[in-house]
């Protein structure tokens, strides 16, 4: 990506040139926390199936005429219910270490640095508790005023109809409520969608993050929300049509397998064709759609965390700051100093408060224009230089 100001279509070039070029490390992280997450998930359904095994077959097919005994039903209702919230927590988990990873691969692919599946991986699983922090924050804040909403409509429907006459106007209240609540959550919802990124880059807390990504956001949100939609909306359609062969295979080899069903003979058992045609129409779309949301989370997130690159770049002069870093990494930058020379105190960044608010030199270096004149001499940061913490 050029070290300057970027457009939408510099985000959306830059986001698919940084999917394919890191494609094996992204996929590889990718791959290996959706395959634990599934089998963390199987092990947990059947430890509470195994659990509960003795009640099942009372509770879902009890004599007839007879409702199930309480002494099988409350068991299955605690263990269905724990299931859920076990099942939650690991999917809760595991978005939140994909979330990390796209941020984890940015940091260095800003510099055109190559990176590892070791070194992803272990930055990503480093940033997960904060990233899960963000992202809690910002479901339950930008979350809040359609949950207001709904529960303000859940006691008027409750009254109106425990009443003699139903009124109808209680259903239109829930879409009344939400007019106004779902705008105000879309647009809470994009002045703290840069938190991530903050929250691995700049090895920031969760409150820190969002205050950082609402700085960040501030007076530049109609852009960042056009982008941040067609970002989402181009990762959609790539997506669906990523997945729409392997959804018209697997359909189509059902196919057979459905004829078989209607003329097979009532009450024989499936056959070793019907069961083998069965599984491979489900293999393909599992396969279609795990490929297909590999891609759309990994875009998506590549285009907000590249947002949040652009808005330093814009705010906080990071691009010289990048491009010191890479004037370091080249040969011949200059002569090395000798155990002779005095020592010279390099120079000091000034806070990322008091920096240049934007960067519209149209004639700055950038990767894509190596020619132009050098930057000036910065420090050199490691990564992506990290602003002081607030919290």
């Amino acid at each position: 990506m050029p070290l300057k100001p970027l457009g939408l279509g510099e985000v959306v070039s830059a986001s698919f040139a940084t999917l394919g070029r890191y494609r094996k490390q992204l996929a590889g992280v990718m791959l290996a926390v959706l395959g634990l997450c599934l089998l963390v998930m199987a092990l947990l359904a059947g430890i509470a199936v195994a659990a509960v095994y003795d009640h099942i077959e009372p509770v879902f097919d009890p004599p007839y005429g007879q409702d199930p005994a309480a002494e099988h039903l409350i068991p299955i209702i605690v263990a269905g219910v724990t299931l859920f919230v076990l099942l939650c927590a690991v999917g809760l988990l595991s978005t939140a270490m994909l979330t990390a990873v796209c941020p984890a691969v940015l940091q260095q692919a800003v510099l055109g640095r190559p990176t590892t599946f070791r070194a992803i991986w272990r930055t990503a699983l480093r940033r997960t508790p904060s990233v899960l922090g963000t992202l809690l924050l910002t479901g339950l804040i930008a979350g809040a005023p359609v949950l207001v909403a709904v529960a303000v409509w859940i006691p008027v429907m409750v009254v109106s109809v425990s009443g003699e006459d139903p009124s109808p106007g209680a259903l239109l209240l829930l879409p009344l409520l939400l007019l106004p609540a779902v705008p105000v959550s879309v647009w809470l919802g994009t002045r703290l969608s840069l938190a991530p990124a903050v929250a691995v880059m700049e090895k920031a807390a969760p409150v820190t993050a969002l205050r950082r990504s609402a700085a960040l956001v501030k007076g530049d949100w109609w852009r960042i929300f056009g982008i941040t939609l067609v970002g989402s909306m181009i990762a959609m359609s790539i997506a669906y049509m990523i997945q729409m062969p392997f959804q018209l295979v697997g359909t189509f080899g059902m196919i057979p397998l459905m004829a078989a069903a209607g003329e097979g003979a009532e009450g024989a058992g499936p056959s070793t064709g019907m069961i083998v045609a069965l599984g491979f129409a489900f293999l393909c779309i599992l396969v279609g759609g795990g490929v297909s949301q590999l891609f759309q989370i990994g875009y998506t997130q590549l285009c907000s965390n590249l947002l949040y690159v652009d808005q330093r770049i814009r705010r906080e002069n990071l691009a010289q700051a990048l491009l010191a870093e890479l004037a370091a990494q080249a040969p011949g930058t200059g002569p090395v100093p000798t155990p002779a020379d005095p020592p010279v105190d390099p120079p000091v960044d000034p806070p990322a408060d008091t920096l240049t608010n934007t960067l519209t030199d149209a004639e700055a270096p950038t990767l894509a224009h190596p020619d132009r004149p050098d930057p000036q001499p910065e420090p050199e940061p490691d990564t992506l230089p990290d602003r002081p913490k607030d919290d």
